[in-house]
């Protein structure tokens, strides 16, 4: 059985979780494959509300087992704390939940600097949450950073804490002028932590593998978007590792030949959350409707999301280095109002009209969208479950979408709640 990865074709908050949750039913495993505690997954079961950052939202499935792989950097103490909001909740994590020991850790310096480096920037600052994630992946890059593996030798994560420590706090207090941390305390601190997260170790490839390997349909879970991502996003716009459906391999540590089918997330209209060039940003006034109907306040955050009308372009870059098999297209029911929607079609960028994203993200910022028009449908579509029961202006619009990216639309969200979401004839679960 090959896995199925799922994958934000914008600027993420596209309503990953809600997909994942969908395609959960049907799945066995669901693994986790970059990313940090900066993540939002927002699933709505009924009356009930469940925000993920970093335990996969497959976890809400009683008889699933969820994953955390060597590709996400961990927060131990956001992550102690979302199991035991979980458990609280009623939900059984024991024996579902497993992490690798190859994961590294983020710990109170890389927030420190994550802070002290945006606060540096001023206007040229890249809006992160400050949560530690991009020092963290520095610290992995430069194999100078400390994993799960490392947190469960006491004594060989004394000796390599004291001497991080030592190294972090002359940058925070020499470059940044920033408060020092204390050693002693975050020790202890943090091997508690361990000790708490030792059942939950796992070698997470060998676990996908042996799974796979029987037959069972494993799903891997994404955070952030295409454009967020450090290779083929909008550098330096973008988060720290590869949300794209390559990074899944490295993040978890399967070759790409196990990978069957990859779905890409978009929204019915576009959302971005920091700064960086979003050449189809609405005004103040119309993206402020679209926030208000759309709820488009981050979920790790509550930052107001810049809202803009869909980029086909942006669409077609996510389907070539995604190698897409299909899209999932949520939040249509945000545009049910509208008289008239629009989609980007193209760019006019120094005298020359564009049907692709250029390669300098510079060059983003000066470019200028050609919209295409259409008619609106002014009916709502919340309480439709399939293709043929919308509008047809709805349906046209989808179609529209599925045409400018090149990608068949396989599935459709009408709303928040797991039930206001179908199929078309283009999905396909696991192969």
């Amino acid at each position: 059985m090959k896995a199925m990865v799922v994958v934000g074709a914008q600027w993420g908050d596209e309503g990953k979780a809600k997909v994942i949750d969908y395609l959960t039913e049907r799945a066995d495993l669901v693994a986790r494959y970059q990313g940090g505690a900066n993540a939002g997954h927002t699933v709505v079961v009924g009356a009930n509300k469940y925000v993920f950052h970093q335990v996969p939202s497959g976890i809400l499935y009683p008889d699933k087992r969820c994953l955390v792989g060597n590709g996400v950097v961990m927060d131990p103490l956001a992550f102690l704390g979302e199991i035991d909001e979980l458990e609280a909740r009623g939900l059984e994590i024991q024996g579902r939940l497993f992490v690798s020991a190859r994961a590294h850790l983020i710990l109170p310096y890389h927030q420190a600097l994550d802070q002290a480096g945006e606060k540096r920037k001023g206007e040229s600052a890249i809006g992160t949450t400050g949560r530690g994630i991009g020092p963290a992946y520095v610290d992995k890059a430069a194999r100078t950073g400390m994993r799960i593996g490392d947190l469960m030798n006491p004594e060989r994560f004394e000796r390599r804490l004291e001497s991080a420590l030592a190294e972090k706090n002359r940058l925070l207090e020499k470059v940044y002028g920033a408060e020092t941390l204390e050693f002693g305390p975050m020790l202890q601190t943090y091997l508690a932590a361990g000790a708490r997260i030792a059942p939950f170790v796992r070698d997470v490839s060998l676990l996908l593998h042996r799974a796979m390997d029987s037959g069972q349909r494993v799903l891997l879970e994404g955070a952030q978007g295409t454009l967020l991502d450090v290779d083929h996003g909008t550098y330096p716009f973008v988060t720290s590792s590869n949300p794209v459906a390559a990074g899944a391999c490295l993040g978890v540590g399967i070759g790409p030949t196990r990978v069957g089918r990859t779905v890409g997330i978009a929204k019915a209209y576009a959302t971005r959350v920091g700064n960086g060039p979003f050449p189809t940003e609405l005004d103040e006034a119309m993206g402020e409707r679209f926030r208000k109907l759309g709820q488009e306040f981050g979920a790790t955050t509550g930052r107001p999301r810049r809202c803009g009308w869909f980029d086909a372009l942006v669409a077609r870059h996510a389907a070539r280095v995604n190698g897409l098999d299909e899209l999932a297209i949520t939040k249509l029911d945000v545009l049910d109002t509208l008289e008239e929607v629009q989609v980007c079609v193209g760019y006019r960028l120094y005298g020359e009209t564009l049907d692709e994203l250029p390669m300098d993200p510079e060059d983003l910022e000066q470019a200028e969208p050609i919209y295409e028009r259409m008619t609106g449908w002014q009916k709502p579509t919340v309480d439709l479950r399939s293709l043929e029961a919308l509008p047809k202006e709805a349906r046209a619009y989808l179609d529209r979408l599925s045409e400018l990216s090149g990608v068949p639309i396989g599935i459709v969200s009408v709303g928040p709640d797991r039930d206001q979401t179908f199929t078309t004839e283009h999905h396909r679960r696991f192969e």
